[in-house]
């Protein structure tokens, strides 16, 4: 047989979508598929997604993946969102941002095994939002820590990020699930991560953060189903269904442990179902109430 006739394999991306705290699910989700013997040749994220995507990037292992749900459950809000008494009077007063980046940049500094993106294990596409145009920025090389700081910058709440001559925020703004994105960068076949919104609530979750939160992973399900809608038919795509029903805030860590836990059981048995050999989006990314 000559190597011409040998196929090719498809080159796989994990794509992460952004969603506060929900971002836990995605390493139970990691931790179901690594264990499965699923990996990838790329990583996408934005948002949290850009967080959980760089660490697995830089350690795609099992053992990598258990480490940051180590670290996962280690936190609470004030490492994330450490607004200080002092941050909330300047923000009344001088109409500054709320939320310190400090916190998320001592999470990255701390538990990141790698400085700059291109030192990465695999490679690793960030996704940032040009406020000023509204532009999805992929960001491939340089400083990891500046790179996530910027995709994780909510709007309004945190400060934008000076980069070179642009200032970029959330990623969420222009690409909540980079799918086009991973697609652009060469990727045949996508494992879809999604953080789910909490379906089951009945009432608003209370704070500003919170709701803008909320908002945001609304808007993230609605906008990665009509990306996947009209999604190029020669492109693979597996998208691994959120947990539903799912009740909380993503401004809320006290259920990281549970999230976690629920995500590799609900991931295991959509595997066991063959997930990964069914293109569908799951009804749990669709608009429904319980």
């Amino acid at each position: 047989m000559s190597s011409d006739s040998v196929p090719t394999k498809p080159k796989t991306a994990f794509v992460f979508a952004g969603g506060g705290s929900f971002g836990a699910i995605q390493v139970g989700m990691m931790q179901a598929l690594v264990a499965h013997g699923v990996t990838a040749d790329m990583v996408v994220g934005s948002s949290v997604g850009s967080m959980n995507g760089a660490y697995y990037a830089g350690t795609p292992t099992l053992e990598g993946v258990k480490q940051l749900a180590t670290i996962w459950r280690g936190l609470n809000r004030n490492d994330v969102f450490p607004v200080t008494f002092r941050a909330f009077v300047s923000f009344l007063w001088r109409r500054d941002f709320l939320v310190s980046h400090n916190g998320i940049r001592k999470l990255i500094e701390d538990h990141l095994p790698y400085k700059n993106l291109e030192d990465a294990t695999i490679p690793v596409h960030i996704v940032a939002t040009e406020v000023v145009t509204g532009d999805s920025i992929v960001l491939s090389e340089g400083s990891a820590a500046q790179a996530i700081v910027a995709s994780t910058s909510i709007p309004g709440a945190f400060e934008p990020v000076k980069y070179k001559d642009m200032f970029l925020a959330d990623g969420a703004i222009s690409s909540n699930t980079p799918i086009n994105v991973a697609i652009e960068l060469g990727a045949q076949r996508l494992i879809i991560m999604p953080t789910g919104f909490a379906c089951a609530g009945h009432e608003p979750p209370v704070g500003a953060v919170a709701n803008v939160l909320h908002a945001l992973t609304l808007l993230i399900a609605r906008q990665m189903t009509y990306e996947l809608e009209d999604i190029d038919p020669s492109i693979e795509y597996y998208v691994v269904p959120p947990l539903c029903p799912l009740v909380g805030s993503p401004y809320d860590f006290s259920k990281t442990d549970e999230h976690i836990k629920r995500a590799i059981t609900n991931t295991e048995k959509w595997i066991a179902e063959g997930g990964l050999e069914t293109q569908e989006i799951p009804g749990e990314m669709r608009p429904h109430g319980h």
